[in-house]
């Protein structure tokens, strides 16, 4: 086994549409973000593992093969160690330093861009047999089995394969996935409400239990089984079953006639997606909030925004909005300040 030092990082992720769906096996459309995490790692000759967070300013350590829960962020780094050792992926002990400019809590992936940075790093200082696809399979079991948060695979998926000029159009279920070009008459903008939320909260729990449910009383695998027919069956389950199913069938809709419309140039039907799209979280699924409701109500009352959504899990985080490329970072400006204006919460821009 080689060891040597290594450098891993990988980007954020803005899902543009497709919430929800992932973990139903259904389809996403996410795209990279500027904002990356860095890990830097020295192989060590003992079975210590020593992390430092610089953003933070923290340091914590652990034995290999002694991980355990309830240590916060250092969860994420046992649970990517526990689950190579459970695959049989051989490692010694490492120092590593971890900087990330991903907002945590923002709902644009900091977990994931940390778990795939970290395995990134460890494959090339330890030469580990890992293709990409299993480290975003990795990724996922450590924050499933470790962290205890119940997440698809979109987002380390994203962190993975994603890129900022191109929308991941993926398919949970087969992992099957494609590029789709962001029209160049196009320009993303995404604001962080200042309001953080946590996936390994009892919330998201609770709505990937109901989905299950649901597509139990449907009689079908998943969520995804059920398409637009299906929605008068959906309307008779009990509530709130009917109303979360209803957000997940018409949804996974969303996300092919965004990639189709994306693909057509029609901008205008994107923005009226990604509208639909927030109010279908909002009202059926119910994982927005009153402030990141205000945050999109403001970007789209900005002249040259076509639509605008709840991006992540919700119960906080990051809206997206599709805009016109003249003047966005100055009409993201005021979105924000407004919004800040008016919540009491700080946003901050960080696309464009």
């Amino acid at each position: 086994m080689g060891r040597r030092a290594a450098r891993g990082e990988a980007p954020g992720r803005v899902n543009l549409i497709g919430e929800h769906t992932d973990y139903n096996g259904g389809f996403v459309l996410p795209a990279a973000i500027s904002q990356r995490t860095r890990i830097e790692l020295t192989p060590a000759a003992t079975r210590d593992v020593d992390v430092w967070s610089a953003n933070l300013g923290e340091r914590q350590c652990y034995r290999l093969g002694e991980e355990r829960h309830g240590r916060g962020w250092l969860d994420y780094v046992q649970g990517i160690t526990s689950v190579l050792a459970a695959e049989g992926h051989g490692l010694s002990g490492f120092s590593a330093s971890i900087e990330s400019a991903v907002p945590v809590g923002s709902g644009l992936s900091s977990s994931a861009a940390l778990e795939i940075g970290l395995l990134r790093a460890l494959r090339d200082a330890f030469d580990l047999e890992l293709v990409d696809e299993a480290m975003a399979r990795l990724g996922q079991r450590a924050e499933n089995e470790f962290v205890g948060a119940p997440v698809g695979i979109m987002d380390q998926m994203a962190c993975t394969f994603a890129d900022e000029s191109h929308a991941l159009f993926l398919d949970t279920r087969t992992l099957g996935y494609e590029r789709v070009p962001i029209p160049a008459g196009a320009a993303l903008i995404v604001i962080n409400s200042g309001v953080s939320h946590q996936h390994a909260g009892g919330d998201y729990r609770t709505r990937r239990a109901e989905c299950e449910r649901a597509a139990t009383l449907l009689e079908v695998p998943q969520l995804r089984d059920a398409g637009l027919d299906d929605l008068p069956r959906v309307s008779r389950l009990p509530d709130p079953l009917s109303r979360r199913a209803r957000h997940v069938v018409s949804e996974n809709a969303r996300v092919l006639e965004t990639v189709a419309a994306l693909r057509a140039g029609d901008l205008p039907a994107v923005g009226r997606l990604f509208s639909a799209s927030h109010a279908s979280m909002r009202d059926d699924f119910e994982v927005s909030i009153p402030a990141v409701d205000l945050l999109v109500e403001l970007a789209e009352s900005e002249q040259g925004v076509y639509g605008a959504r709840l991006t992540g899990g919700g119960f906080g985080g990051s809206i997206v909005a599709l805009a016109r490329p003249e003047g966005v970072r100055a009409a993201a400006e005021r979105i924000a300040a407004e919004y800040t204006r008016r919540s009491g919460h700080q946003a901050t821009v960080l696309v464009p």
